[in-house]
């Protein structure tokens, strides 16, 4: 696979079908960050994480770490598409984030 193939087939899973089946990826990756919270809050309460701690940006960054830890051990096509794509996620999200705080509203 070329990797303007990789990038295409990515930018389909995140911008396309996946987004209208589930909502924006950071709505949903708020959902899963709230979830993940909560999980860690009740299995290692010597962690001290709020309900609110895992942020979208982080679910986004984790989920890239899962495909980079599925690449190591084999090398699916899909695992580099869905790391491309989460990428793209985190990076918008991340960039929205600093616009706010360089605007001040955060």
């Amino acid at each position: 696979m070329k990797r303007a193939e990789v990038l295409d087939e990515a930018k389909k899973c995140v911008c396309g079908q996946r987004e209208q089946d589930y909502g924006s990826p950071e709505d949903n990756f708020s959902t899963i960050g709230y979830l993940w919270s909560a999980y860690l809050r009740a299995a290692h309460p010597n962690l001290n994480i709020a309900l609110n701690e895992v942020t979208p940006k982080d679910v986004a960054i984790m989920m890239s770490l899962l495909k980079v830890a599925r690449i190591a051990t084999g090398s699916s096509p899909d695992s580099f598409i869905d790391l491309a794509g989460y990428a793209a996620c985190a990076g918008e999200i991340a960039t929205r984030e600093n616009k706010k705080v360089e605007e001040g509203s955060l």
